[in-house]
């Protein structure tokens, strides 16, 4: 039995969304110039009939943009930092996310004023975390797709995972972190396996690892 299509758009993405400058403000597709925009995309995507389409899932919303404000692909950056105690346990820093998606690598958009995915990650990370690492070397992946729970078939992200490791050290010295910006709280999670900060996050915090970065996580883990 085929599903009915769906039209969705979240109602903050045409308030909030666009009196805050996160959500395009044209309601219209059609009227966007997709040939500037497809010749930027880090993943291909056909435009059909003006409408863009989501090159790497079926969402189950057909038209809108669910709960993401830029049509077709938003560019995001994600900033993983690890460390290790010195008996040798891996710790990440992951946030809360205030949404209530779960737990999640710092980041977010990769604003105009970027220059260049890694250069967003860090933004994102010292704003949402406080963590400022100076120094720190960045490890950049391909970009990818992101199975996020708020995109539709007309709007989806794509990320940059930036990872910086931090080394060995005492625990009692990791740096302090706290969650601000669109982050609940941030915290070190055990991180020795995925399995590992999956059970960290539930024992210590009460929480889960957010949808989209599932595979990020098991990828770098």
């Amino acid at each position: 039995m085929t599903s009915q299509p769906r039209t969705y758009t979240h109602p903050d993405v045409l308030t909030d969304g666009v009196r805050d400058g996160w959500a395009d403000p044209e309601t219209d597709p059609t009227r966007i110039d997709w040939t500037t925009r497809q010749a930027a995309a880090a993943i291909p995507f056909p435009v059909v009939d003006g409408r863009p389409v989501n090159p790497c899932e079926k969402t189950g919303i057909t038209r809108g943009r669910n709960e993401l404000g830029h049509w077709g692909e938003c560019r995001c950056a994600d900033a993983l930092v690890l460390a290790r105690d010195i008996d040798g346990g891996l710790w990440a820093l992951m946030i809360e996310r205030e949404d209530g998606h779960g737990w999640a690598i710092p980041g977010g958009k990769v604003d105009p004023e970027d220059t260049d995915a890694t250069a967003a990650a860090i933004r994102e990370l010292a704003e949402e975390t406080g963590l400022d690492i100076p120094g720190a070397h960045w490890t950049a992946t391909a970009p990818r797709y992101v199975p996020d729970p708020r995109a539709s078939d007309e709007a989806w992200m794509v990320t940059t995972l930036c990872v910086a490791y931090l080394g060995r050290i005492a625990r009692d010295t990791f740096p302090a972190v706290a969650g601000a910006d669109d982050a609940r709280r941030a915290a070190w999670v055990r991180a020795d396996s995925y399995p590992a900060l999956t059970a960290d996050l539930a024992e210590t915090f009460g929480g889960h690892v957010f949808r989209a970065h599932v595979q990020m996580l098991k990828d770098a883990l």
